[in-house]
């Protein structure tokens, strides 16, 4: 199982929000340096959004991007206001590795198929942030009526062979994932990559949500306020034999 951490990106700044709202988030600095201090930690991986980009439905912080891809060897995924194939080709040319789509593939579904045909599913992830089970969009401000699993089916059979699914409603919160919805996904999906996100607090939070069949954790609160410590988490991940 992978373990990814997050970058969320506001006004240049690397934050946190409590369960998805804008008035409610908490700077952790710069999110350069935050970068590099998690490849020193032993990171590979890195899940980068840009928050403005969401809100304002167009790539905004793609210098940070450019930054980090430049000046670390993070394997970075970015994600945050991809609405249109120039969106994407500056995040690509900005140096992401892949590029996760939400709001997109619920408002312009033939656009995110033509990344993903263009790109291929192991470059294009689905975003499929929820609330009680109901996509959300628009950096978690709309809701809709679309159910998250066959929101998921509907795009694997499209497809997509990797999604990133967020718990808003934990997200910030550290009270634990929604370990009981990705455990239902795996069983529905058992060949989706799925990589769980929102809530994750404790180093037994990773291994329940191993044991559910995750196949990845994007943990970012509880490694900034040091709930999960860097070398908890690297003497959890030897005794299993893995690595970040």
């Amino acid at each position: 199982m992978e373990i990814i951490p997050a970058i969320d990106i506001i006004e240049g700044k690397c934050v946190r929000l409590t369960r998805g709202e804008f008035h409610r988030k908490r700077e952790y600095g710069d999110p350069l340096e935050m970068a590099r201090m998690l490849e020193d930690q032993g990171f590979r991986r890195l899940h980068l959004v840009d928050l403005d980009g969401a809100m304002q439905k167009r790539v905004v912080n793609h210098r940070i991007l450019e930054q980090i891809a430049r000046q670390t060897t993070l394997i970075i995924d970015a994600g945050g206001g991809l609405r249109s194939d120039e969106d994407v080709r500056i995040v690509f040319e900005s140096g992401a590795r892949m590029i996760t789509g939400g709001s997109v593939a619920v408002k312009d579904p033939s656009l995110f198929l033509g990344w993903l045909e263009r790109y291929g599913p192991e470059r294009v992830i689905l975003g499929a942030d929820f609330r009680q089970g109901k996509i959300a969009v628009s950096g978690w401000s709309e809701e809709t009526d679309l159910d998250l699993t066959e929101f998921l089916s509907d795009y694997m059979d499209q497809g997509i062979r990797k999604a990133i699914c967020t718990d808003i409603s934990r997200d910030g919160m550290l009270e634990g994932p929604a370990t009981g919805t990705y455990a239902g996904i795996k069983k529905k999906m058992g060949s989706l990559f799925l990589v769980a996100s929102g809530g994750i607090a404790r180093l037994e939070d990773l291994e329940e949500l191993k044991e559910a069949g995750a196949d990845g954790v994007i943990i970012g609160k509880a490694l900034y306020e040091n709930r999960i410590t860097p070398d908890l988490l690297k003497e959890y991940l030897i005794n299993r034999g893995r690595s970040c």
